[in-house]
């Protein structure tokens, strides 16, 4: 079985602007190929009837940072305490929901990733510039799945008959774009203290 050539190509479109910080990381990725038609709609992976409890999670969630806020100006010990309980409350939901939901080992895949879009290998070379996809991203270690409508900016074919794939970010929720920034900012922190 040959194997998969998933670096980059070294040259780049003159397009290529870095309006992002970008970092070479691995992560869960799930792509679905939309049509033309299709609107851009990044909840295509919500297969499952809890919805209506994520949005009730969500609002909660604001709630509670609404009332941290005003608790902030009286007692900052007993807001840190607070922040962290409901921060451990997050850990162990996403926990939960990706024990529920495990990525397969093919899912996991080395990327480019950015606030503005990602790139990764494809094993198909179909692609082409103008296609639209979704994608749904799982950020390690937090868990973390912000996720969105992307079109390819170009695919690279390589030697193992795939592609590598870039693709601009067109419609991401803004949650979702905080989540992608909170972990390109810890990548970053977790490679200077490896040095």
């Amino acid at each position: 079985m040959p194997s998969k050539d998933t670096s980059a190509p070294e040259t780049r479109a003159p397009q290529d602007r870095r309006d992002f910080f970008r970092i070479q990381d691995r992560i869960g990725l799930e792509v679905r190929r939309l049509d033309n038609q299709h609107k851009a709609d990044p909840d295509l992976f919500t297969d499952t009837p809890l919805e209506s409890l994520k949005a009730e999670f969500r609002r909660l969630d604001q709630d509670i940072k609404t009332h941290l806020a005003n608790l902030a100006e009286r007692d900052r010990l007993l807001t840190g305490l607070i922040k962290s309980l409901n921060s451990k409350m997050d850990t162990l939901a996403r926990i939960i929901a990706f024990e529920q939901n495990p990525l397969q080992p093919d899912d996991w895949q080395d990327v480019t990733l950015s606030e503005g879009g990602l790139a990764f290998f494809s094993p198909s070379s179909s692609w082409q510039a103008g296609d639209r996809i979704a994608v749904r991203m799982t950020l390690p270690p937090e868990l973390y799945q912000p996720q969105a409508v992307a079109e390819v900016v170009s695919a690279e074919p390589d030697t193992a008959g795939g592609a590598w794939v870039q693709a601009e970010f067109i419609d991401l929720d803004e949650s979702d774009r905080q989540q992608i920034a909170r972990h390109v900012m810890r990548w970053q922190i977790r490679q200077k203290q490896k040095e």
